[in-house]
């Protein structure tokens, strides 16, 4: 479905990348950095003017950088974190391999997923073990619920429009309770998942079948293992449960209430469907096999009795561009800008579309209470209000482009005073080739299918591999969500 085939009600904007004022470029911080410098540069001139020489060039230099970009960001920034990597990198603090102890952290698992663990928990009102990892360093607990595969490629028009209302909805619950910190939607897709259909559809043949629908069956079952993925939908939810009125002082307490809150998020007519809450199992299943795809398939009782340390790899390589791990080499990307037009509700299609190679796409969400939303949206309109009255006393007018950009924040604005909720949210990609050989193909098939989103912009996640790959499994990690 292109985006001529959508109707114009199903047509979604109001994105829009947070911008502070600043001159020449540079952010807000940037600005006042700059001033500062140049003012104590300045002040030591004034006592030893032989100094400017270096001391001015120096700071015109980082400023440049600063002001200029690279590929979406600050260049000073850019720069900053590879130096930063390298640094790491003569360290050997981007390498993890599992020691036996008396290493103290060594059987934790790598990253920022060395300071959680895995609760079993009984949930009351199914009757069935959940699965809760705790962060022990801040106290807050995830939850993830395992969801149905589906799509509304071929709902009626009006039951997608129902579904966007009914998803807002739920967003606009998360803004209004405290102890819910953030959100992410992870769909995970798995290429090669003929065999498990193919033996499925053998088991529930029926012998006395017609010779005809027999073999239609059978040509069936020989093609399919080429043309079928697994795909694994989840939704995890970060939950704070001391910001309840009477915070639990036990760790039963805390996943009581975190189960609590977990449970007053309503997912009905969102156009997807629960299938349970994932189980301790499940979570064993889903970390493990992100990094170790060919254990996927595995049965539970494989994972029944994996200690969570033992989930992540025995060794991994956090690279400038690449994450090498115990099955494979991971590749993560990460949002740079969302198009400026109004796109279709099925602009993630391409993404979501079966390749050679598993691949994750997560959406994590942080959404506003409604007093920071309105702050944040009044602070955009006056940052777009400064840029362009700076512009116009420098070139006599400002850009058309700020023009737009400022009436973009003003009907964000009038959309949250209509009852719109603020979001931040952010987008990850993640795709893992079986072997170093197949990373160039990888990261084809992966930037081939961003551009056939005809409009979304990403990069990779320079530096942060490790982190991005981390932040698409149910580990309790959501990057928007700070400490």
């Amino acid at each position: 479905m292109t985006t001529h085939d959508v109707p114009g009600s199903l047509m979604v904007d109001g994105f829009r990348v947070k911008k502070t004022f600043g001159i020449g470029g540079l952010s807000k911080a940037g600005t006042m950095i700059g001033a500062a410098v140049l003012t104590a540069d300045g002040l030591i001139g004034v006592q030893l003017p032989v100094t400017l020489l270096f001391t001015l060039p120096a700071t015109a230099m980082v400023l440049a950088l600063a002001a200029a970009r690279r590929h979406g960001m600050p260049a000073l920034s850019y720069y900053w974190a590879r130096f930063a990597w390298r640094r790491a990198a003569n360290f050997e603090a981007t390498s993890f391999r599992r020691l036996l102890l008396p290493h103290p952290y060594a059987l934790d698992l790598p990253g920022v997923g060395a300071r959680t663990t895995l609760i079993k928990a009984h949930d009351p009102t199914t009757g069935r073990a959940v699965g809760v990892v705790h962060d022990r360093a801040t106290g807050r607990m995830t939850i993830s619920t395992l969801l149905a595969p589906g799509g509304s490629l071929m709902a009626p028009t009006g039951s997608v429009r129902s579904s966007l209302r009914n998803w807002a909805s739920m967003l606009e619950s998360m803004s209004t309770d405290d102890q819910i910190k953030g959100a992410s939607v992870t769909i995970q897709i798995t290429p090669g998942a003929g065999e498990a259909l193919s033996d499925d559809v053998k088991a529930r043949q029926d012998p006395h079948a017609p010779e005809l629908a027999k073999r239609i069956i059978a040509e069936l079952v020989r093609t399919t293992p080429h043309a079928t993925a697994s795909v694994a939908p989840w939704m995890s939810v970060t939950v704070d449960p001391s910001a309840s009125v009477n915070p639990p002082t036990d760790l039963g307490g805390q996943v009581a209430e975190a189960l609590k809150a977990v449970d007053g998020i309503d997912l009905a007519g969102t156009g997807t469907d629960i299938e349970r809450r994932a189980t301790d199992i499940d979570l064993r299943r889903l970390v493990r096999s992100a990094y170790d795809p060919d254990v996927f398939n595995a049965r539970d009782s494989d994972f029944a009795d994996l200690p969570w340390a033992e989930c992540g790899p025995q060794a991994a390589d956090d690279g400038w561009e690449e994450y090498a791990h115990d099955g494979g080499v991971s590749i993560s990307w990460v949002l740079r800008e969302m198009p400026r037009r109004p796109i279709a509700y099925s602009v993630l299609l391409p993404l979501l579309a079966p390749g050679a190679f598993q691949r994750r796409i997560t959406l994590a969400y942080r959404v506003l209470d409604p007093r920071e939303g309105e702050a944040v949206l009044e602070r955009e309109i006056s940052h777009a209000r400064l840029r362009e009255q700076a512009t116009a006393e420098v070139k006599g007018r400002s850009k058309y482009s700020q023009k737009a950009d400022s009436q973009r924040a003003e009907r964000a604005a009038a959309q949250m005073a209509g009852g719109a909720q603020v979001a931040d949210w952010t987008l990850m990609v993640t795709v893992t080739a079986r072997t170093a050989a197949e990373v160039p193909a990888a990261r084809q098939e992966l930037a081939r299918a961003i551009k056939a989103t005809r409009g979304i912009r990403m990069r990779p996640a320079y530096g942060a591999q490790a982190s991005v790959f981390a932040a698409g499994l149910p580990l309790g990690y959501n990057p928007l969500v700070k400490d």
